[in-house]
């Protein structure tokens, strides 16, 4: 792994404006599972088959058994290095906006405050029909699915495949990303659009682009920076660095 260049943390130093995007990476270090776990019922499904509308229309407690047995992996990874090196970097800017792709909600476990879950977070619900929220108690074992106050089902307040990203967060997340002086990518393959599209718009109106992944991505030659490595070991010296 390279020392992080002296030049980035001067550029960091000026900046007001940070905008971060996070991808699959920056979690696989804490350990979150993949899609199918290692459940045997499970490795009978792919994902697609259960992360989707006319699935959860077709068997919704089907659905609610495999997102309750992803949340219960998840609840046993807890936020790495690199998630509590980005609350760090929050409390050292005035504006810092953070995008991710995840759905496991462990920025939010860390104590980041501004972000942007494009995809949604795992830990939540909401109605179906309405989308509102819902602060309930989601048990399977009571035989009866809850339901919202206008009757809608209640589903994981997740993105499933077929379905548009929340127009709010992704809006916020391109002004946020137009508007960085300074945008790092930390941990995605920056080939999922739209979010691959944010580095690539902060660059086009003049950020200083940061990438920071373990492997090279389409993004690597865009980049001002290309750091080649975990996120909990480079992000930790990028906050010593700024600190001293």
């Amino acid at each position: 792994m390279s020392a992080i260049d002296n030049k980035l943390i001067d550029r960091l130093r000026k900046a007001k404006k940070v905008a971060v995007l996070t991808g699959a990476g920056i979690s696989a270090e804490s350990g979150v599972p993949t899609f199918r776990g290692n459940d045997g019922l499970w490795k009978k499904f792919r994902a697609e088959e259960l992360a989707t509308v006319d699935a959860f229309m077709d068997n919704p407690a089907l659905v609610w058994e495999w997102y309750l047995f992803r949340r219960d992996l998840m609840s046993k990874v807890e936020p790495n290095p690199g998630h509590y090196a980005l609350v760090e970097l929050e409390n050292l800017f005035n504006d810092f906006t953070l995008i991710t792709q995840n759905v496991d909600g462990l920025h939010r476990r860390a104590g980041s405050k501004n972000i942007l879950e494009l995809h949604g977070n795992i830990t939540l619900n909401k109605c179906f029909d309405c989308g509102k929220a819902f602060e309930g108690t989601v048990d399977i074992s009571l035989g009866e699915l809850p339901k919202c106050a206008c009757g809608g089902k209640i589903r994981p307040d997740v993105v499933w495949f077929g379905e548009l990203l929340p127009a709010a967060a992704i809006n916020k997340a391109f002004e946020a990303s137009q508007e960085a002086e300074v945008f790092l990518s930390i941990g995605t393959s920056a080939i999922v659009h739209p979010a691959a599209s944010l580095p690539v718009e902060a660059k086009r109106h003049g950020a200083c682009l940061v990438e920071i992944n373990l492997d090279p991505t389409p993004l690597t030659a865009l980049a001002d920076y290309a750091y080649q490595g975990k996120s909990g070991e480079i992000l930790p010296q990028i906050v010593e660095r700024l600190k001293s």
